[in-house]
């Protein structure tokens, strides 16, 4: 049996046949149309107001807010009780003579840090200006689900 190939075929598998077609993506046009957030949550993912009605929005709102809420009292307790016992601490050995303190030393250099911080403050970075103008724009965008989120964070807090 003899194979005859008549070099029909032979230009199709050759991976160097002009023949081929390649599609050109312009990744601008796919980044506009394809964003991340649509695969993540659909394409049907934009502002919460065009999705959800109002009751739902708030109670959305009100359940991460106390949550929120809630976990930021826990947190703010530990952490002021952490740096109150370790002041405490701090005192009762500076009382008791284990340790001396330099108070005028430490009155002095924290100014010289709250200068410092100041002076730093006034130059925000433009990465903080950023994040602001957008939290603006998603709080403008969804005015009742923060709005619930600002009164479940009171709840929790209180609870």
């Amino acid at each position: 049996m003899e194979n005859r190939d008549t070099g029909t075929n032979a230009d199709q598998d050759d991976p160097e046949s002009e023949d081929e077609v390649y599609e050109v993506v312009d990744l601008t046009e796919y980044a506009r149309r394809h964003q991340w957030w649509s695969r993540v949550f659909g394409s049907n993912s934009g502002p919460i107001a065009e999705k959800y009605s109002v009751a739902t929005q708030l109670m959305m709102g009100g359940v991460s807010g106390w949550c929120a809420g809630y976990l930021f009292q826990r947190v703010g307790k530990i952490a002021a009780t952490a740096v109150g016992g370790g002041f405490l601490l701090l005192q009762i050995a500076n009382h008791s003579g284990y340790v001396q303190v330099d108070w005028k030393k430490v009155e002095k250099d924290v100014n010289k840090a709250k200068k410092h911080l100041k002076k730093k403050a006034n130059k925000a970075a433009p990465e903080i200006n950023t994040f602001i103008e957008e939290a603006t724009d998603f709080i403008k965008r969804n005015i009742v689900m923060s709005s619930g989120f600002v009164g479940g964070f009171f709840l929790g807090l209180a609870s």
